[in-house]
């Protein structure tokens, strides 16, 4: 459980923040709607919503391009929002700041471009237990076809990294770490900066998949020294098609490029080329503009609600929900680490995790069910799937109340 745990914040108001999200003021099968999967993609609040609907109304043109007013001034607004990320992450320059369309991107461009240009046949990357597929499939398209290593650290039944086996797995020929922040499934928080010291003592690299990570806490990427951190804006209440790659600029610089075309050269001719500077080396062609001015008011919401704020109110709600889940008789929760953000997956008995979805679906509850893109991770555990619960900072005690009662159902059907 998070150290803040069950400490009720007498200031937040989730009220106010549920009446800027207008989805939630709607009703599925004559029920109220009680989202719980802000873990595959948050709702958005108004504010984002609004600002994405002027600039296409009133002022949208392409950036970088155009000598024209429009231009200049959606230009303006796309680089802003850059520098919002840059300060959301405490990142020391916006050449950190790679623009891409998701967190699968950014990871697939590590792979692609650190590992085609960095690393070599016998380099070793290490992962864990705990990856979602977007963090194992392209280290296994690398393995392929470079002949690279790949490491799997395990972790403990309570969902923990074993961080004495992952020691044991780096060696001198390990180039980089790529591990989960926050657990999709589980919930666990990687104790991030052990992984980084020990990392770095072995001469290797660190990459985060921070999707799960960036909504629930703050992050400082300079105080984890991490080499980069990737999350993407559609869980952090922004818009899809927007993603971040945090690099540190010399690792950055020494990367090729991984997708070539408009806007990421200095020079074309027909003999050869030469790259843009940092970070449009990285951004070829013309980007999601409007999806980064959105994600750059995403995160003027959430800095302007209280990363803290709203950590120690989903603290509260998982500390809530496991009491609550935990009571229901034949029901099991996976992932019991000490430090977890505010996702609870389950099993209950034999029923299918499709199958609860569906019944507490007719109550007017979301939640995701499946092997949530971690295949791995379900083998682990000796399941085919779970059925997940995901909070976030527009979620009460009362919805708790409403997903366990809707779970009692799935109980008396079953058996």
């Amino acid at each position: 459980m998070s150290a803040a745990a069950g400490a009720v914040n007498p200031v937040y108001d989730v009220e106010a923040v549920r009446a800027d999200f207008p989805i939630l003021s709607t009703e599925v099968h004559g029920k109220p709607l009680c989202f719980l999967d802000s873990g595959a993609s948050a709702q958005k609040p108004k504010q984002v919503i609004d600002l994405m609907r002027w600039h296409y109304e009133n002022e949208y043109a392409n950036v970088h391009r155009g000598a024209y007013a429009y231009s200049e001034n959606i230009t303006g607004a796309y680089e802003a929002a850059r520098e919002k990320v840059r300060a959301f992450l405490n990142a020391p320059s916006e050449r950190n700041i790679v623009f891409c369309s998701n967190t699968t991107a950014a990871i697939n461009l590590v792979a692609y471009s650190f590992g085609r240009g960095c690393m070599k046949e016998g380099d070793e990357v290490i992962i864990s237990d705990m990856e979602h597929h977007s963090n194992i499939v392209p280290w296994q398209l690398l393995r392929d076809m470079m002949g690279i290593v790949l490491k799997v650290a395990p972790i403990t039944d309570d969902g923990e990294l074993r961080m004495d086996a992952f020691r044991d797995l780096l060696t001198d020929r390990t180039k980089l770490v790529a591990i989960t922040h926050v657990s999709n499934v589980l919930g666990s928080v990687t104790p991030a900066k052990q992984i980084v010291d020990a990392a770095h003592q072995a001469g290797a690299k660190v990459l985060f998949d921070g999707s799960q990570a960036v909504m629930h806490m703050p992050i400082d990427v300079q105080d984890l020294d991490c080499d980069f951190y990737a999350f993407t804006g559609h869980k952090l209440y922004g818009p899809s098609g927007i993603g971040v790659l945090y690099g540190k600029e010399d690792v950055l610089d020494a990367m090729p490029p991984f997708f070539g075309g408009g806007d990421m050269i200095s020079t074309v001719a027909y003999e050869g080329s030469t790259w843009a500077e940092l970070p449009a080396k990285f951004e070829a062609g013309t980007p999601p503009i409007v999806q980064a001015i959105g994600l750059g008011a995403a995160i003027d919401y959430v800095t302007g609600v209280g990363l803290d704020g709203i950590a120690m109110h989903e603290a509260d709600l998982l500390q809530y929900a496991t009491q609550r889940l935990s009571a229901i008789d034949g029901l099991r929760i996976y992932g019991t680490a000490g430090h977890k953000a505010a996702v609870i997956s389950f099993t209950m008995g034999d029923a299918h995790p499709h199958d609860i979805a569906t019944i507490v679906d007719r109550e007017g509850v979301c939640v995701r069910a499946g092997h949530h893109c971690a295949e791995p991770l379900m083998h682990r555990f000796g399941v085919t799937g779970t059925t997940r619960a995901s909070f976030g900072m527009y979620n009460t005690r009362a919805e708790v109340d409403t997903l366990a009662n809707a779970l009692e159902k799935v109980k008396r059907i079953f058996g």
